[in-house]
């Protein structure tokens, strides 16, 4: 199971693909506050849910000086679709192989009605400016998340 990262850690540096096939760093948001959040599959109910609640508060985030970045395994090409279909405007990106997701402490063991299931635990890491976890949120739920780190942050 992938360790979770706490408050002053320095984010784990990634370049993902996002949805147009074009390659995304988190070095890319030096100097601007990014909300990183961790998804386990795009076109899934609650995962709609979530990515429609970051594209809807997307001005008022970005107005505070946070970008919006989701991460999921999916490929690509879904999360094109997943784009276009619920018109989204955060950034996708592509974790196929999930080393970021595990660098993040956002796939490990988890429960799922009921049982004890190994795969992405829904996550929310805040980077600061200069690279480093403002706040690290696990085991996150899809409805009402983007409101509480919104109050959170102050925003």
């Amino acid at each position: 199971m992938s360790e979770r990262l706490e408050p002053g850690d320095v984010a784990p540096a990634f370049t993902l693909t996002d949805a147009d096939g074009t390659d995304v760093s988190l070095a890319g948001y030096k100097g601007r506050k990014v909300i990183v959040y961790f998804y386990p599959a795009a076109l899934t109910p609650g995962c709609t849910k979530q990515a429609c609640d970051f594209t809807d508060n997307l001005d008022l985030l970005a107005g505070a000086g946070y970008d919006v970045v989701g991460i999921s395994p999916d490929k690509p090409e879904k999360l094109a679709r997943f784009r276009e279909q619920e018109s989204l405007k955060v950034t996708l990106l592509a974790d196929p192989d999930k080393q970021v997701l595990e660098a993040y402490g956002a796939f490990g063991e988890k429960k799922l009605y009921g049982k004890t299931v190994v795969g992405v635990i829904r996550s929310t890491v805040v980077v600061d400016e200069e690279g480093k976890v403002e706040r690290a949120l696990y085991n996150v739920k899809a409805t009402g998340h983007v409101a509480k780190i919104i109050r959170d942050l102050g925003v």
